[in-house]
């Protein structure tokens, strides 16, 4: 998923895929190098919520354990999984919400990206 601010300043949202490319190892796929500068982990115990903001950085959060309904201002929800990872570049305007859905907690790994760097995220309805 990716959750970025639109022209409009609110967030919007997007399904889709970082997209990879062969590898040196037969049937290993990859990206190049994305530039970071840093990673955490964070752990919200079940039950957890967090109302309306905005990402403080642009990051990938790759979600570990917990199911979570997203919600943009405009009424847009997404959900995300164990596994899943989320393009955050929502830095400004009207933000998300979450709210954890399942019995888990949610543990995730952000991973603070370089001003500017390229991500190749590939919308899914993009050929």
């Amino acid at each position: 998923m990716r959750i970025w601010t639109g022209d409009d300043d609110n967030s919007h949202a997007e399904e889709g895929w970082i997209d990879l490319a062969p590898g040196s190892h037969g049937g290993d796929l990859l990206t190049g190098k994305i530039g970071t500068t840093h990673a955490s982990f964070q752990e919200t115990k079940s039950g957890g919520t967090f109302a309306w903001h905005t990402a403080p950085i642009r990051q990938l959060v790759i979600t570990l354990s917990g199911t979570l309904d997203f919600e943009t201002r405009g009424g847009q929800h997404f959900t995300l999984r164990p596994g899943d990872i989320l393009l955050a570049e929502d830095t400004t305007g009207g933000g998300h919400s979450w709210r954890l859905v399942d019995e888990q907690p949610w543990r995730r790994l952000y991973v603070v990206l370089e001003p500017d760097v390229p991500v190749p995220f590939k919308r899914a309805n993009q050929a």
